[in-house]
C-alpha cells in the first residue's frame, strides 16, 4: 500500500500537524487499520476508499478511531489533489460526522465542517490545577473549552497530562484572545491517546463559533500555539464552519503487511 506523510496546517515542513494518508481500494479489517495507525504513531492516520459520489474517509489515532479530524482531512485532500491527480473542483467525503466537502483554493484547501458552538458550564473540578494556569470560564461541546486571561497564559501553561486524563470530559481546548490573531488555542485529547495535539481542525469547530460570538466576527484568524504551531482561517456559515489551511508533503513510501 502507498503511504503519504503530510504536514497539515503548515506553510513548510516540520510545522502544523503531521498525518499519514493511505489510499485503499477496499476496506481492510478494523484490526489491521488500528495496527497500521499504531505502527505509524502519528496523531492521525487517514484511510479512504472510492465511492460512487466521492470517498469514504476514516481517521485513527494510535489507539482509537475518531468521529472527526480536520488535519487528516486536509492531508487527504492534499494527497488527492496534488499526488493522485484528482481533477474535480470539490471532494465529498463520507465520514462518521456526515458528508464533508473540501475545495481547493489557491495554495490551500477549504474544509466545510459542522459547527459545534459550546455552552457555558462550570469549570471542572481539578482542571485549573491540572492545566497549571488561571482559568476564567468554561464551555462545553465535544471539547471542554476553557478561557485564559491572555495568550501568554495559553502558551506558557504546562499541563499535567496524567491528571487531565482523569478529568471529564477528557478533551480540552485552552484558549484566549490574541493581539496578533483573533484567538490562540491549544488542544489536549488524552482520552484519544493524544496528550497534546499540534493543530486540531475539529477543535476549531468549537472555538471558532465561541470566539465568533464573543468578538462579533464571522471570519477569524486563528493559531494553535503548540510546539509545532499552525495557522487557519475560520469562516462561520450558520450551522457550518469553513476551515482554510495549507499542507506540505513530507514523505511518501510503501507499507508491506
Amino acid at each position: 500500500m502507498n503511504i503519504y506523510h503530510v504536514d497539515a496546517f503548515a506553510n513548510k515542513a516540520f510545522e502544523g500537524n503531521p498525518a499519514a494518508v493511505i489510499p485503499l481500494t477496499h476496506w481492510l479489517p478494523d484490526a489491521t487499520l488500528k495496527a497500521i495507525a499504531a505502527e505509524n504513531n502519528l496523531s492521525e492516520t487517514a484511510f479512504f476508499v472510492p465511492t460512487d459520489t466521492g470517498f469514504h474517509l476514516r481517521w485513527f489515532t494510535p489507539s482509537v478511531e475518531v468521529p472527526l479530524c480536520g488535519h487528516a482531512t486536509l492531508a487527504t485532500s492534499f494527497v488527492l489533489f496534488n499526488e493522485l491527480d484528482y481533477d474535480k473542483d470539490t471532494i465529498s467525503f463520507e465520514t462518521l460526522s456526515g458528508d464533508l466537502i473540501v475545495k481547493k483554493k489557491d495554495d490551500g484547501f477549504i474544509m466545510n465542517f459542522p459547527a459545534a458552538p459550546p455552552v457555558p458550564c462550570p469549570i471542572p473540578e481539578g482542571l485549573e490545577d491540572a492545566m497549571g494556569v488561571k482559568l476564567l470560564e468554561a464551555h462545553v461541546n465535544r471539547f471542554c473549552l476553557v478561557v485564559c486571561e491572555n495568550e501568554d497564559d495559553v502558551k506558557n501553561a504546562k499541563p499535567d497530562h496524567s491528571a487531565l486524563a482523569n478529568i471529564s470530559p477528557g478533551d480540552f481546548i485552552l484558549t484566549a484572545k490574541s493581539k496578533t490573531y483573533d484567538f490562540v488555542s491549544r488542544s489536549f485529547a488524552p482520552t484519544h491517546g493524544l496528550p497534546e495535539d499540534p493543530v486540531t481542525g475539529s477543535a476549531h469547530c468549537v472555538s471558532a463559533p465561541f470566539w465568533g460570538a464573543r468578538l462579533d466576527k464571522t471570519v477569524l484568524n486563528a493559531r494553535q500555539v503548540s510546539m509545532r504551531g499552525g495557522d487557519m482561517i475560520c469562516t462561520l456559515k450558520g450551522a457550518r464552519v469553513e476551515l482554510f489551511g495549507k499542507a506540505v508533503l513530507y514523505m511518501k513510501g510503501s507499507i508491506y503487511i
